[in-house]
């Protein structure tokens, strides 16, 4: 029997950058923890990949965010840029689809820089587990420069 009661679990870059403290993106919503706890990154490349091995459970409508549920219940939300909402999809490319199983560093979303650059929009990529109920602890990385797919910028126990 799999004791994921006594496991550390890990969350993956999902994006080359650098790391920024959760409580210092300049949006009230993720800075203030509302939607749960977590990390972001900086972006510096354009591909935004799984940060878990897990089921793709929501893609929003204009491909600025992403949730995927891994094997122990979590759903980690991918967020990327500040504002970006207001784009309506302009910028973003749907790699994978809602439904699909995943592999941690799977592509899911390519942006375009230069789109967003040119609106003025931040990179800043917010990752959060959105289920902290089911959270017993989380430890956040020491790392300030990350990669895609190798780097782990969160672990997690579960209740």
């Amino acid at each position: 029997m799999l004791n994921i009661f006594r496991e550390t679990f890990e969350i993956l870059a999902p994006v080359d950058g650098f790391i920024i403290n959760i409580e210092d993106i300049p949006d009230r919503i993720f800075a203030e923890k509302i939607i749960g706890d977590g990390t972001a990154v900086r972006a510096t490349s354009d591909i935004i990949s799984a940060p878990l091995d897990g089921k793709i459970v929501e893609i929003f409508d204009s491909n600025h965010a992403f949730i995927i549920e891994g094997k122990t219940g979590i759903e980690v939300l991918v967020h990327i840029g500040l504002n970006t909402i207001e784009l309506q999809g302009e910028g973003f490319e749907r790699l994978a689809n809602i439904g699909e199983e995943v592999r941690a560093g799977e592509p899911i979303i390519k942006i375009d820089r230069e789109k967003i650059d040119k609106v003025e929009k931040d990179l800043i990529v917010p990752i959060v587990l959105a289920n902290m109920d089911k959270v017993k602890s989380i430890t956040h990385c020491e790392q300030k420069y990350v990669k895609s797919g190798q780097s782990v910028i969160l672990t997690y126990k579960i209740k």
